[in-house]
C-alpha cells in the first residue's frame, strides 16, 4: 500500500471538511447528491468522449498503481545484469540460455533470448526500445485520461453552479426552495475543484512517476544486455548502470 497516496487523500479531504467545520459550516450542507451526480457524471462523461473505450478501461485498471505500486528495484537490476555479465564472460553468451528460461520478467526474458540468439546489438536495441515505447504509449493513455478529467471537472462544477442558480431564479417566489438551490450551486463548484485537484490530477501525476520508474528500469536492462553482448567488463557495466540510478533519483 502506498502510504503517500492514503495520507494525501486523508489530508486533502480532512483539510477541506475540517476547515469547513471550523468555520461553522454544517457537514450535511456539503453532502449534495445532485451536485455529485452533475460533477462526476459530467466529468467522466466528457473524458469518455475524449478517449477510446480500451484506453478508458486500462485507465481504471491502472489506478491501482496509485495505491498498490509495483516496487521497482533498480539495485536489483544492476545485480542481475552483473551476474549475467559475469556468467557470459566466463562461459560465453550461450550460457545465458538457462537464465532466459528461469527469469519471470517477460522483458528481461525477451532481451536475454535475443542476446543468446546472437542478434546484432543495434537490432537488439531497436527491438527492446520498441517494447519500451509500446509500454510508454499504454501508460500515457491512462495518465492523459486522468489529466483530462482533472481539466474538465472545474468547468463541470461551474455548470452545476449555474444549474443551481437557474433553479433558484425560477423559484424566487418559493423561499423554501432557495436554500437547496443555492447549496447545490456552491457545492457543485467545490466538488469540481476537489475532483480535479485532489483526485484526478494527483492520480495522473502518481501514474506518471510509476511510468518513469519502470521506463528507467527497462532502459537499464537494455544498456546492460548490450554491454554484455559487446563483452564489456562487468565492473564497467556496473558503473554505467549505477550512473542511471544516480541520475534517476
Amino acid at each position: 500500500m502506498d502510504l503517500a497516496t492514503i495520507i494525501g487523500l486523508i489530508m486533502g479531504f480532512g483539510a477541506i471538511f475540517g476547515g469547513a467545520a471550523i468555520e461553522g459550516v454544517h457537514i450535511k450542507a456539503l453532502i449534495q447528491p445532485t451536485a455529485a451526480m452533475i460533477v462526476l457524471g459530467g466529468t467522466f462523461g466528457a473524458a469518455f468522449v475524449s478517449f477510446p473505450l480500451p484506453s478508458i478501461i486500462n485507465a481504471f485498471k491502472d489506478v491501482k498503481f496509485a495505491f498498490l505500486p509495483t516496487k521497482v528495484d533498480h539495485d536489483g537490476v544492476v545485480r542481475d545484469i552483473i551476474n549475467y555479465a559475469t556468467k557470459a564472460r566466463r562461459n560465453g553468451l550461450i550460457s545465458l540460455e538457462q537464465e532466459a528460461q528461469a527469469v519471470k520478467d517477460p522483458f528481461v526474458k525477451k532481451g536475454i533470448s535475443l542476446v543468446v540468439d546472437g542478434i546484432d546489438p543495434q537490432k537488439l536495441r531497436e527491438t527492446l526500445e520498441a517494447d519500451i515505447m509500446a509500454y510508454e504509449d499504454h501508460s500515457k493513455h491512462s495518465i492523459e485520461f486522468y489529466e483530462a478529467a482533472g481539466g474538465y471537472a472545474p468547468t463541470i462544477g461551474i455548470i452545476g453552479a449555474v444549474l443551481g442558480l437557474i433553479h433558484v431564479m425560477s423559484n424566487l417566489s418559493d423561499t423554501s426552495k432557495l436554500g437547496g438551490g443555492i447549496a447545490v450551486a456552491f457545492v457543485a463548484t467545490i466538488y469540481g475543484l476537489i475532483t480535479a485537484n485532489i483526485i484526478c490530477l494527483p492520480f495522473g501525476t502518481k501514474l506518471k512517476i510509476r511510468m518513469k520508474e519502470e521506463i528507467l528500469r527497462r532502459v537499464m536492462i537494455v544498456e546492460g544486455l548490450i554491454a554484455i553482448q559487446n563483452g564489456e567488463n562487468p565492473h564497467f557495466i556496473e558503473q554505467k548502470l549505477r550512473a542511471f540510478i544516480a541520475g534517476g533519483h
